[in-house]
């Protein structure tokens, strides 16, 4: 008896100091963090959108000083945070003074201060503006790993890919699917490999044949989208006056099969764009839904 309540009880020990000490692969190799971190700063959009799915609030975020770029239903799961300023140069010093246990950064952008933050804070420093919409999910699960919540994102994971297959018995259609940032100063389609086209993909809808790029997001001109022409082309203006206003006035606009159709639609670019999420996919799902079957 008591050999065999030894060996439970190493057993739970063993458990036990899993769930304490967790090594996590990232962008710049691994990171070893020690139980539950309670004041997790994010710098950027994505990964709020990651705590908030497991019920975690960031005590800061790079929110580019305007809360609202949050979206309301990732805002209504997690409490106020502290801004921590702009994504491309968040301050180090409004960071150091939230005294966080870890900070959760940007492969791209926060790469050249990656030390800076290291030196505050453990820094789990993953994928987002580029990520496609399964390295998303990826990097979810690694966030969740992170702040000792793997079993509850593993959860919440799988209940949405049943919400995205659900969307997705409901989504039929034979026409393409083109979603675009566009601005005063240009069109660029959200690609194949970008998250907006995974989302779409995951979705059952096709998108159309676009210019051969390694990049996601594709600058695009009249004459391309012209040649390109989806049936649907979704668009998230940052602008109140975009160039897509200006296009519509070229005689040639009218071969757009949108023209005709009435099928060029805007959206939120705060949803389509700039989360990147588990929330912000189903919210996309939901929008597509809309559209589609009004």
């Amino acid at each position: 008896m008591r050999t065999a309540s030894f060996i439970v009880l190493c057993v739970m020990n063993a458990v036990s100091y899993a769930e304490q000490s967790r090594v996590i692969t990232d962008q710049q190799g691994s990171i070893t963090i020690e139980g539950t971190p309670s004041r997790v700063i994010a710098l950027e959009y994505s990964f709020v959108d990651a705590l908030a799915a497991v019920g975690v609030s960031p005590v800061g975020v790079a929110d580019d000083k305007n809360v609202d770029r949050i979206l309301p239903e990732i805002r209504a799961l997690i409490k106020p945070w502290q801004s921590v300023g702009v994504r491309p140069q968040p301050s180090l010093e409004a960071i150091s003074q939230l005294k966080p246990d870890l900070i959760i950064a940007d492969a791209e952008r926060h790469s050249t201060i990656y030390k800076d933050l290291s030196a505050i804070a453990p820094t789990l420093l993953l994928k987002s503006r580029g990520e496609t919409y399964e390295e998303n999910l990826q990097s979810a699960m690694k966030i969740g790993l992170a702040v000792n919540k793997a079993t509850e994102m593993e959860a919440r994971i799988s209940k949405h890919r049943s919400i995205m297959t659900e969307y997705k018995s409901k989504l039929s259609s034979a026409e393409t699917f083109q979603f675009a940032v566009v601005t005063d100063k240009g069109m660029w389609l959200h690609g194949p490999d970008s998250y907006a086209g995974g989302v779409i993909k995951a979705l059952g809808l096709k998108g159309p044949m676009v210019p051969k790029s390694e990049k996601a997001y594709i600058e695009v001109s009249f004459e391309q989208l012209l040649k390109i022409n989806p049936d649907w082309l979704l668009l998230g203006p940052y602008k109140p006056h975009t160039v897509y206003d200006d296009w519509q006035q070229n005689p040639l606009s009218k071969m757009l099969k949108v023209a005709s159709s009435n099928q060029a639609i805007n959206v939120s670019p705060q949803l389509w764009s700039l989360n990147r999420g588990i929330l912000a996919a189903e919210g996309i799902a939901r929008n597509l839904s809309d559209i589609i079957n009004k």
